[in-house]
């Protein structure tokens, strides 16, 4: 049974951080693309950041660029979200997931990717 279980999440104030993590079990996921994605009430689930297998190259929404950073422990089978700077705009259900098709490419589109956590809940209040 694959699993991601998302943790880290929570109410913070603008302008302060939060790590996100991502626990995969069942399956050895460093050898794949691992995604961050977000989803707003009312609003389409959205690519946040990607990262490939070893970690060497990471991709951004433009919005988030500068503020937050995917980084990956392959040995803890582990991805993590950092968020800094955080914004009201911010506030979304955080989800993960693995695209065990690619190794290199990271694509935003959220279907490409097949496994998938059930989320954690990040808030930013002003």
């Amino acid at each position: 049974q694959v699993q991601l279980v998302e943790s880290g999440g929570g109410l913070v104030q603008a302008g302060g951080s939060l790590r996100l993590s991502c626990a995969a079990s069942g399956r050895t996921f460093n050898s794949y693309v691992m995604g961050w994605f977000r989803q707003a009430p009312g609003k389409e689930r959205e690519f946040v950041a990607g990262i490939n297998w070893s970690g060497a190259s990471t991709y951004y929404k433009d919005s988030v660029k500068g503020r937050f950073t995917v980084s990956r422990d392959n040995a803890k089978n582990t991805v993590y979200l950092q968020m800094n700077s955080l914004k009201p705009e911010d506030t979304a259900v955080y989800y993960c997931a693995v695209d065990v098709n690619n190794r290199e490419y990271v694509s935003r589109n959220l279907n490409a990717y097949e496994y998938w956590g059930q989320g954690t809940q990040v808030t930013v209040s002003s």
